[in-house]
C-alpha cells in the first residue's frame, strides 16, 4: 500500500502557492529514510512573486510605530507557544530529532528569542540632536533595510528561521525567507501561524514569505534586484558564493557560516564534570551545530585519563527514534550527511584511533553512533575540515602556547570553550582565542541578549542580542539648517 505524501506549498502575500511551472521535490523523514512530502521547487517566476508582495508590503510596515510592531511580535510568540505540539511534530518529522528534546530545548528559546525582538523593536532609535557645526543641527536615524532575503539550514531549519525573521521584523523589514530543500515542512507552518497573526491584526500579507527550493532558488534570491540585504545561515561554500552574487548589485550580506570550536581542557580541570558536558555538546543534534564540542585539546598529563572517560561516554550516548525518550540525539539529517561523516572516519589515518563508535547505526535512516577519535595531528584532515556529526577528536597539547597555537590553527573562528580552575589563565584563553564566543566551563549555552556570530570563514554578522538587531539596520545622517 502507498501512503500518499504531504503537499507543502510556498507561502506568497498570504497564500499558499504551488511552484509556478509545477515542479516539486520530494522531502524524506531521515529517521526513516522514507518519503513524506512533496515541496515546490520553485524558480524565477516563484520568487518574483514573493519578492514583489515582500517590497509592496514594506511601506506600510516600516512605517508602523514600533509598538505595533512589538504586538504583532508578541501575538506570533504567543501563537507559537500555543500551537508548539504541531511544530514540534513538524520539526521531529523534517530533522529525526527526538520529540522531547525539542519540545524543552528548542521551543522554549525560540519563543523567548521572539518575544526578546519585539522588545527591541521599541529600541530603534539613533543618537539625539546635537550641533557640530554652527548653524547646524544633527541627527541619527536608524532605518530598516528593506526587503530581506533570508536562507535557513536543515540543522535547525525552526529555531534558525525564527533567528532571521525576529530581527528583520522587529526593525521594519520585511522578509523573504527560504528553509533547506530537506526541511522546508516547519518553515511552511510558521508561516502558517505567521500569516494569521498579520491577517488579525490587519497588517499586510507580504511581510512574511516563504519560498521552498534548491540551491538555484536560493541563488535567484540573492541576485533578485529587489532584495536590500541576503542573509543565509549554511557552509561556507554556500556562504562564498552568496557574499560572490550579493556583490553584483553591493547588496549586505550576513553571513553565519561553518565552524570547528576547540574545546581546551587544562590539567587542572574537573575531568568527570568536563566529559559530562563536552560529549552533550559534542553530539547534541547529532554534531550538527556549527558551535559543537567536537574538537578537543587536552593536556598531556591527563590525556589517557580523559579520554578512557570520553568514549565511556560516548558508548553510553543513544541515538535512536524521535519517539525514543533514552535517546540524545537522532539521525544525520540526510544521505549525503550520513556518507560524509562516514566518509572522514574511513579516511582517518594510521596514527588515528577510533575509541568509539565510528559506525553507522541500523540500517533504516540516516543514524550514526557516537564517536570518539584520538591520535590526531594538528594538520590531519578531520581537524582542520567540519564533520558537521556526533564525531569528537582529540589532540594533546603541552603548554598554553601550544594550546592557543592549535586551537587558532583553523579556518573557522565561529566558537570555543576552555576548562580550567585558574581565573587568570581562563582569562587570558578568552583574550587569545580567534572566536567569537569563548565559553569558560561549559559549552553550548545561548540566550536571546548576548550575539552569536564568527570570524574568519565562519562569516560575519550577528544572531541574537541587540548587535543583531542592528545588522538589519541602516544608519541616516539629517542635518537641518537653524538659520
Amino acid at each position: 500500500m502507498t501512503t500518499e505524501l504531504r503537499r507543502l506549498r510556498n507561502y506568497i502575500d498570504g497564500e499558499f502557492r504551488d511552484a509556478a511551472d509545477g515542479r516539486t521535490t520530494e522531502v524524506v523523514n531521515p529517521a526513516t529514510g522514507e518519503p513524506y512530502a512533496t515541496a515546490p521547487l520553485s524558480g524565477a517566476a516563484d520568487v518574483d512573486a514573493a519578492m514583489a508582495a515582500a517590497e509592496a508590503a514594506f511601506p506600510a510596515w516600516r512605517d508602523l510605530v514600533p509598538g505595533e510592531r512589538q504586538k504583532a511580535l508578541l501575538k506570533i510568540a504567543d501563537a507559537f507557544e500555543a500551537r508548539a505540539e504541531e511544530l514540534i511534530a513538524a520539526e521531529s518529522e523534517n530533522t529525526g530529532k527526538p520529540l522531547g528534546l525539542t519540545r524543552d530545548e528548542e521551543i522554549p528559546p525560540m519563543i523567548d528569542q521572539i518575544r526578546f525582538f519585539a522588545g527591541a523593536a521599541r529600541m530603534l532609535e539613533g543618537r539625539s540632536a546635537g550641533e557640530y557645526m554652527e548653524g547646524l543641527t544633527s541627527i541619527i536615524r536608524r532605518e530598516p533595510v528593506g526587503v530581506c532575503a533570508q536562507v535557513a539550514p536543515w540543522n535547525y531549519p525552526m529555531m534558525m528561521a525564527v533567528w532571521k525573521f525576529a530581527p528583520a521584523l522587529a526593525a521594519g523589514n520585511t522578509v523573504v525567507i527560504k528553509p533547506s530543500d530537506t526541511t522546508p515542512a516547519s518553515t511552511v507552518l510558521i508561516a502558517e501561524i505567521i500569516g494569521g497573526v498579520l491577517a488579525a491584526l490587519g497588517h499586510p500579507q507580504g511581510v512574511f514569505n516563504v519560498i521552498c527550493g534548491d540551491r538555484e532558488t536560493g541563488r535567484l534570491m540573492v541576485e533578485h534586484p529587489v532584495p536590500a540585504m541576503a542573509s543565509i545561515t549554511g557552509s561556507v561554500r554556500a556562504g562564498k558564493q552568496v557574499a560572490e552574487s550579493a556583490s553584483r548589485d553591493v547588496k549586505r550580506v550576513h553571513l553565519e557560516l561553518g565552524g570547528k570550536a576547540p574545546v581546551v581542557v587544562f590539567e587542572d580541570t574537573d575531568i568527570p564534570k568536563a566529559v559530562e558536558d563536552i560529549s552533550v555538546a559534542g553530539f547534541f543534534n547529532a554534531g550538527q551545530d556549527c558551535t559543537a564540542a567536537t574538537r578537543v585539546l587536552v593536556h598531556e598529563s591527563i590525556h589517557d585519563e580523559f579520554v578512557s572517560a570520553l568514549a565511556k561516554a560516548a558508548a553510553e550516548t543513544r541515538t535512536g527514534a524521535p519517539d525514543d525518550e533514552d535517546v540524545l540525539y537522532g539521525p544525520l539529517n540526510n544521505a549525503n550527511q550520513l556518507a560524509q561523516v562516514s566518509g572522514f572516519i574511513d579516511r582517518l589515518p594510521a596514527h588515528a584511533k577510533v575509541e568509539a563508535g565510528g559506525h553507522r547505526v541500523g540500517e533504516k535512516g540516516f543514524f550514526y553512533a557516537a564517536t570518539v577519535v584520538s591520535g590526531l595531528k594538528q594538520d590531519d584532515e578531520i581537524i582542520q575540515n567540519e564533520v558537521f556529526g556526533p564525531v569528537i577528536t582529540v589532540q594533546t597539547f603541552s603548554d598554553e602556547a601550544q594550546a592557543i597555537s592549535y586551537a587558532n590553527g583553523v579556518e573557522y573562528a565561529l566558537a570555543s570553550s576552555v576548562w580550567t580552575k585558574d581565573h587568570a589563565r581562563a582569562m587570558r584563553m578568552s583574550r587569545a582565542l580567534d572566536f567569537g564566543c569563548v565559553w569558560i566551563n561549559t559549552h553550548i549555552p545561548l540566550v536571546a541578549e548576548m550575539p552569536h556570530g564568527g570570524f574568519k570563514k565562519s562569516g560575519y554578522g550577528k544572531d541574537l542580542s541587540a548587535y543583531g538587531f542592528e545588522d538589519y539596520t541602516r544608519i541616516k545622517h539629517v542635518m537641518t539648517s537653524l538659520g
